[in-house]
């Protein structure tokens, strides 16, 4: 059981921060079912863990040409800009940032089919269930329908 604010017993138990990024087409947004054992089967947004050396939009803009082949132009960062989850069957606890993108180049396409099932696009008001954890606690606290 999750202690608060304990010394986590292993540094491989110390959180972990990962970037999602929030591409908006036309009020939708891009979203992925996920194919990796942690969240899998899950929807979330593309991103991943932050390199030592980056900042958030370095990360989001290197996550979203990885995973999308789309290239971010315009960048910001939302008002609700972090989750704190707890995945206490994993083992794993994470930050994540989020980093919204209005403008992008690029043609869509599935860069890692081994982690992820396909991306479409979704209005938050009609996201597919189930969400990863950081994307559903990002739509609880922002406000996004779902």
């Amino acid at each position: 059981k999750i202690v608060p604010y304990m010394t986590a017993p292993d540094p491989a138990l110390r959180p972990k921060v990962g970037v999602a990024v929030l591409v908006e087409k036309d009020g939708k947004y891009l979203l992925g079912k996920r194919k990796g054992s942690h969240g899998r089967d899950t929807y979330a947004l593309p991103g991943g863990h932050i390199e030592y050396g980056e900042t958030p939009e370095e990360c989001a803009k290197r996550e979203l040409l990885e995973e999308t082949n789309l290239t971010a132009e315009v960048m910001e960062i939302p008002k609700v800009s972090y989750t704190n989850s707890v995945f206490e069957k994993d083992h794993l606890h994470y930050i994540t940032l989020f980093v919204k993108v209005t403008k992008y180049s690029g043609d869509l396409k599935l860069l890692e089919p081994e982690k992820c099932a396909g991306w479409e696009w979704h209005s938050p008001d009609s996201f597919p269930k189930p969400l990863f954890d950081p994307l559903a606690a990002f739509c609880a606290a922002s406000g996004f329908k779902q």
